[in-house]
């Protein structure tokens, strides 16, 4: 007998997103989350287009640092921290606990001064009323390469500093990732 799950609960949302046969490609960064297969995969009550840019900021960050998980487990796990059925994304506050789940030390705090790599999440337009998108970042000598800036958008963008990122938006939060080196034994 096939179990019963409600629509847009952790359970359905896990079946539903470990049914993508063709789940995006493991091991490689995602770029425009309403592009592609991605953008089928589910979050809460919707759809990842439309709300999924935390799980993504998350699922990119490992890919860097070689810990890849696939975006079905990322999911599932941060499914605990979505807003409002997951109609408004994940809770911007728990993305650090989502990071350190998997095994990423990383620090909060408002600026992204002096930070390699990490993850922010900022007000699209003006606070509470807009929505809010989170990215993840990698500095690459002067400039800052951003994953998944737009939803329509296949490719990294590069911009010259973090207020060109976010444009006219108001950063929430930046989670900075420190880069530690696994030790074998």
């Amino acid at each position: 007998m096939e179990k019963f799950f409600i629509k847009g609960s952790r359970r359905y949302n896990l079946r539903h997103n470990r049914e993508r046969s063709q789940s995006p490609e493991f091991g490689k960064m995602i770029n425009g989350q309403g592009l592609g297969l991605v953008a089928k995969f589910r979050y809460g009550i919707c759809h990842m287009s439309f709300n999924g840019c935390e799980v993504i900021a998350v699922h990119n960050a490992l890919v860097y640092l070689n810990k890849p998980r696939t975006l079905a487990e990322i999911s599932f796990y941060m499914e605990r921290f979505r807003v409002l059925f997951g109609f408004f994304g994940c809770n911007a506050y728990s993305i650090g606990k989502a990071l350190r789940h998997f095994g990423v030390e990383n620090i909060r705090s408002k600026s992204a001064d002096g930070a390699e790599t990490f993850i922010v999440t900022f007000w699209t337009k003006r606070p509470f009323l807009s929505e809010i998108h989170t990215v993840f970042c990698v500095r690459n000598g002067q400039s800052i390469d951003v994953y998944n800036r737009y939803n329509n958008c296949p490719v990294v963008r590069r911009y010259r500093s973090v207020k060109e990122a976010v444009g006219n938006g108001r950063i929430i939060a930046v989670y900075t990732i420190e880069k530690t080196e696994e030790i074998s034994i």
